[in-house]
């Protein structure tokens, strides 16, 4: 059997578990550390049984959490390279010094410096990380000293299956305004669970990979006139709308009707926006694309919730 529940899913966090009878994967880690637990254990999943937490791309609402709780429960985080550059740099923020403060840390023995770091009078110095630092702190006094620090890193990449215990791994390529975003298909115990979230369209390439799934969970993120007339910067709605934002109730939907092969039990509406999008205008898309399609009928149609455990699916 194979068991799927999504913690939360929305623009202020997401999270998901995916397990076996001997296997458990966290999918992204987009709430605090404490929020997680206590929803883990409202769902009935023991954190201390997890095996990994893979991550799908840098944004904060997937990886809020992800230093603490891997720290916390000492398991291995799963990023593309590039992901983890990315979620390094924004971990360890340029952090600035004043001059007298530099002086004193050099005659504390603080003599290396970032090259291009200027250094004047009255001027505050940017002390930059070192985005190619491999090694990374275990111990607590580290942790402390890097927000960074993880118990241990694992690199795959988007295209090249892989496994976490009796878990495949299918990571694809997304079209998202990320550093590497992907998506997931997740195969075990004879179940196939598709993962794509965060993307502004659905190409060939995530179309191919969905396939097959007994459980397929989809973003429809926004009504397009709920977002045009909503309260977002014209700039931030640009940014939602393009081929690197998210994807739309009537995007999600033409693919349903259009891409999508029928073969799941559930499909899992998800990611939708608080602001700019309304529970019964996806479920309504997303009920027009498979009514149209009759061999469709016996799919069960879900929303995923911010603020709420969706109940486990179990396969």
């Amino acid at each position: 059997m194979m068991r799927m529940t999504v913690l939360a899913s929305g623009s202020k966090g997401n999270s998901t578990v995916i397990a076996t009878g001997r296997t458990r994967i966290l999918v992204d880690a987009g709430l605090s550390c404490r929020e997680i637990l206590k929803r883990m254990q409202t769902a009935g999943e023991d954190p201390r049984t997890l095996d990994a937490i893979l991550i799908t791309h840098e944004h904060q609402d997937h990886v809020q959490g992800v230093a603490v709780l891997a720290r916390k429960l000492g398991i291995p985080v799963y990023f593309t390279e590039m992901t983890h550059r990315a979620w390094m740099r924004w971990m360890r923020p340029r952090k600035r010094m004043t001059y007298a403060d530099w002086l004193r840390q050099r005659e504390q023995g603080v003599t290396a410096v970032a090259d291009d770091a200027a250094i004047t009078t009255g001027i505050a110095l940017a002390a930059v990380a070192d985005e190619g630092e491999s090694e990374l702190c275990e111990d607590t006094a580290s942790a402390e000293r890097d927000p960074a620090a993880l118990h241990s890193v694992s690199y795959f990449e988007a295209g090249k299956r892989f496994a976490v215990g009796d878990i495949d791994v299918e990571p694809f390529t997304i079209p998202h305004d990320a550093a590497d975003p992907v998506g997931f298909v997740f195969e075990g115990e004879g179940v196939r669970i598709g993962f794509a979230t965060d993307l502004g369209y659905v190409p060939a390439n995530a179309r191919q990979a969905l396939r097959r799934c007994d459980v397929l969970m989809l973003e429809s993120n926004h009504d397009t006139e709920m977002l045009r007339d909503g309260p977002y910067p014209w700039s931030v709605k640009q940014r939602v709308m393009s081929r690197v934002g998210h994807l739309s109730n009537e995007a999600a939907a033409e693919f349903l009707e259009r891409n999508y092969d029928g073969q799941a039990a559930y499909v899992i509406l998800a990611h939708l926006s608080e602001s700019n999008n309304l529970p019964a205008l996806a479920r309504v898309s997303a009920e027009r694309a498979l009514c149209e399609r009759m061999s469709l009928l016996t799919n069960k149609l879900l929303l995923a919730e911010q603020n709420q455990v969706l109940p486990a699916i179990a396969l």
